[in-house]
């Protein structure tokens, strides 16, 4: 195998992209069109799980009241009733958060903030 040409020493790469902030962190922004790679947010992947296992606690019977629970787990009252209405998104919303595939907008604190019940009404721009 023989080279026809010589390698340069420098070689130079454009990469449009912005820099945004996304929950406290500094992340990659591609320009429309570009296929952005699967990154998961482990703070929102995190968040659901505890949801839905405090979800099954309760319907379970183990535990009577979310107060009594929140008591137990050792945190407030208020935060884990926030975190609990995260088993309201809709399933499509939750699989593209556990795939990696959600919109920048959806974040752990956009996610604790009151949402429409309705999933349609979730899918709609605004959220």
């Amino acid at each position: 195998m023989t080279r026809l040409a010589p390698i340069p020493e420098t070689v130079t790469l454009h990469v449009p992209f912005r820099v945004v902030k996304r929950g406290g962190r500094k992340e990659m922004q591609l320009p429309d069109g570009a296929m952005p790679s699967r990154r998961t947010d482990s703070t929102l992947i995190k968040a659901l799980a505890r949801a839905f296992r405090w979800k099954h606690m309760l319907e379970s019977g183990e535990f009577a009241s979310i107060s009594e629970l929140a008591e137990k787990e050792g945190i407030a009252f208020t935060y884990m009733a926030r975190v609990l209405r995260l088993t309201l998104l809709a399933p499509e919303i939750v699989e593209a958060i556990l795939d990696g595939k959600q919109g920048p907008a959806v974040t752990l604190a956009r996610g604790l903030e009151p949402f429409p019940l309705e999933w349609e009404e979730q899918h709609a721009p605004s959220r």
